[in-house]
C-alpha cells in the first residue's frame, strides 16, 4: 500500500502544478482572444467555438500542462484498480488543493498567502491521518 500511497501523493502534485500552470496558459489564450480581429459573423457559431478550441491548443503554456494533466489521470485511474477508492480519492484529491494553492503562489497569483498555507497544512494533517 505504501508505493500507491505515494503513487496518490505524486498525481495530487501534478494536478495541482498543472492546473496552476493550465490557468495561466489559459490567461495568456484569453489575452490573444481579445487582442485579435471580432470572429466574421458570417461563420457558423459552432465553428466559431472549435476555431477557439484549436487556439487554445496551440497555446503551449496551457497544452503541456493539459497533457502531463492527462498523464497523472491516467496514473490515477491506474492507481484505483489497486488502492481502496475511500483512501485514494480524499488523498489524492487534498494533495491536488494543496499543490494547487502553493504553486498559485508560486507563480504570483494574488492570494491571502498566509490563509493559503494554514488551509494547506491542515490539508498535509489531514492526509497524514487518513494514511495512518
Amino acid at each position: 500500500m505504501g508505493r500507491e500511497i505515494e503513487k496518490m501523493i505524486a498525481v495530487g502534485l501534478v494536478w495541482g502544478a498543472t492546473n496552476a500552470l493550465m490557468r495561466r496558459g489559459a490567461l495568456i489564450w484569453d489575452k490573444a482572444l481579445k487582442s485579435s480581429p471580432p470572429p466574421n459573423a458570417s461563420i457558423h457559431p459552432l465553428f466559431s467555438h472549435l476555431q477557439k478550441w484549436l487556439k487554445l491548443l496551440l497555446v503551449w503554456q496551457y497544452t503541456v500542462p493539459f497533457l502531463l494533466n492527462l498523464t497523472a489521470s491516467a496514473t490515477f485511474f491506474a492507481i484505483l484498480g489497486a488502492a481502496p477508492i475511500s483512501l485514494a480519492v480524499p488523498v489524492t484529491n487534498a494533495t491536488t488543493f494543496a499543490a494547487t494553492a502553493v504553486f498559485g503562489i508560486l507563480l504570483g497569483e494574488e492570494t491571502r498567502v498566509l490563509s493559503a498555507l494554514f488551509g494547506t497544512l491542515l490539508i498535509i494533517l489531514g492526509v497524514y491521518i487518513c494514511i495512518m
